[in-house]
């Protein structure tokens, strides 16, 4: 199965506060990306392959209310937090977190963990304590993904490597998995692959080679699915989809240059281009 997952990060700011929204006005910016979406995804196999979208908490709802019956597209929340409410337990005190409970029953499917942003954020924390451990990150993210799937959330897990890394990737890589991934369902968990060194202006891309190896690699270690987490677009989608063990993308921002931002037509352009090259045609 094809597994193709948008990343809206914080694309809903304004232009004029330094965002790239050019969509939607706020208030209805979450159902404007579902509305451009579903329609044009109904033509592909829901057995072969499957559309999950990860917004910003603020458009849960609204993008959620936007599903059509038997939608194509799946909602999900950009991360869970470590703990949740439970019956008899704790029944909400959880300021500022969002946990996994609340995400479900907003009417989300799925969530996104362990992206290259949040164990940065993480590995910030840990520092300004004073801490050299970073190990830590990946047994935070552990509970995350438990607390997810007790949910009954499914989980894009992210792992990758920076360019101080690189030389150890294997060592990153596998403590990452290892410690992310204990004792969790596997069957409910797709790796998202992030070659931390090679993501932003200036860095040249990880090639296919090397995402080939890494991709190995990992199925080797867990046996889960293996999408690239790098940025899915237009230019490298032929170059992914002809990567055997790669199973999938993680799209984000569609244009990069002009008037930068996320729009629905070339999302699709770039799934119908991805997909067609991996013989996934409609």
């Amino acid at each position: 199965m094809k597994h193709l997952y948008l990343n809206l990060k914080r694309f809903d700011t304004p232009v004029e506060l330094g965002g790239v929204n050019r969509l939607a006005p706020l208030p209805e910016w979450g159902a404007a990306v579902v509305r451009g979406t579903q329609e044009a995804l109904r033509k592909y196999d829901p057995a072969a392959v499957e559309f999950v979208q990860y917004l910003p908490e603020a458009h849960l709802l609204g993008a959620v209310a936007a599903l059509t019956e038997n939608s194509p597209v799946k909602i999900g929340s950009q991360g869970v937090y470590r703990m949740d409410t439970a019956v008899g337990g704790n029944f909400g005190a959880f300021t500022t977190n969002r946990t996994a409970n609340i995400v479900r029953a907003m009417g989300c499917s799925s969530t996104l963990i362990g992206h290259c942003e949040e164990r940065s954020d993480k590995k910030g924390v840990l520092r300004e304590a004073g801490l050299a451990d970073m190990s830590a990150v990946n047994r935070l993210l552990n509970q995350e993904i438990k607390c997810a799937q007790a949910a009954g959330l499914s989980v894009l897990y992210c792992i990758g490597e920076t360019s101080e890394e690189q030389p150890r990737w294997q060592e990153v890589l596998g403590e990452q998995l290892d410690a992310g991934l204990r004792d969790v369902d596997l069957s409910r968990v797709v790796i998202g692959y992030e070659p931390v060194w090679s993501i932003g202006p200036g860095k040249t891309p990880a090639g296919r080679e090397y995402i080939q190896r890494i991709a190995r690699f990992v199925k080797g270690r867990c046996g889960c699915d293996v999408v690239y987490g790098g940025g899915l677009k237009a230019d490298n989608a032929g170059m992914l989809a002809s990567i055997p063990e790669i199973d999938g993308g993680l799209i984000a921002l569609t244009r990069f240059t002009g008037e930068i931002g996320f729009y629905p037509e070339e999302y699709i352009e770039i799934i119908d281009k991805y997909l067609t090259a991996s013989g996934n045609r409609n």
